[in-house]
């Protein structure tokens, strides 16, 4: 216990700016992801293994919307095996800095887990659309399609835009730590609707057809906006006078 009381206060001291990130990821997932983590490192634990963990919770939960029909209680199971991926993708990183065991190959491991769940959630979606959903118009099939391009993009696109400017920062020679900027509720609250815990929490309606499709159009006008309204964002910093 002991172990464990040292990982939670070193890993509350040493939290991630919560700047840019949503209530959900700040105030629910991230301190789950501090208790998964601290839990890891007394079992020793690599994060690693966490990040493998979390693809197991995650894809079982893939694997559940795909092959079962959509009822309460594959709802609830499908929202707990994803909720606890996501838990599990926060502890990783928290693991790493706590163990000072971060490494390229490691943060590469969990962009490609990231970068597969996105890609495998909504295909998964697509099959359950066809088996389970009765659609008489093909067109619905599309509404899954459009989600996953407009979260990959975001995924990629914000990945990408950190990458090009921490290369650019290494050149310049300006690699100190800027000041923190204050973080606003507002914007924290704005981004509700693209935190991948929220997608997460829509699963809990999986059961109920057209209350989970209109939970789930709405979220794709959200990603699609966001998409949009990033994507220019980006461009605009990255072409900045001075970068």
């Amino acid at each position: 216990m002991s172990q464990f009381g040292y990982a939670i206060r070193q890993l509350s001291a040493a939290q991630k700016s919560a700047k840019g990130v949503s209530l959900y990821s700040r105030h629910v997932n991230r301190p789950a992801g501090r208790v998964l983590a601290a839990a890891g490192y007394c079992l020793k634990l690599t994060p690693n293994h966490i990040t493998m963990i979390s693809a197991v919770f995650t894809f079982t939960g893939v694997v559940m919307i795909a092959t079962l029909r959509p009822s309460p209680a594959v709802a609830v199971g499908v929202f707990a095996a994803l909720v606890v991926g996501f838990a599990l993708d926060s502890a990783d990183g928290q693991l790493a800095r706590l163990t000072r065991a971060g490494s390229a190959a490691g943060e590469w491991l969990d962009h490609v887990v990231d970068c597969a769940k996105m890609l495998a959630l909504h295909m998964a979606v697509l099959l359950s659309f066809y088996r389970y959903f009765g659609f008489s118009d093909p067109r619905w099939f599309l509404v899954p399609v459009v989600f996953q391009f407009a979260a990959v993009m975001v995924f990629f696109g914000g990945i990408l835009t950190e990458q090009l400017k921490r290369g650019e920062g290494q050149k310049s020679g300006a690699g100190g730590t800027a000041p923190a900027a204050p973080v606003s509720t507002l914007r924290s609250v704005a981004l509700l609707p693209v935190d991948y815990g929220v997608f997460c929490a829509i699963f809990l309606l999986f059961g109920s057809r057209d209350l989970f499709l209109a939970l789930y159009c709405c979220l794709l006008v959200a990603h699609v906006l966001f998409m949009v309204a990033f994507l220019v964002k980006w461009y605009r910093e990255l072409s900045a006078p001075g970068r």
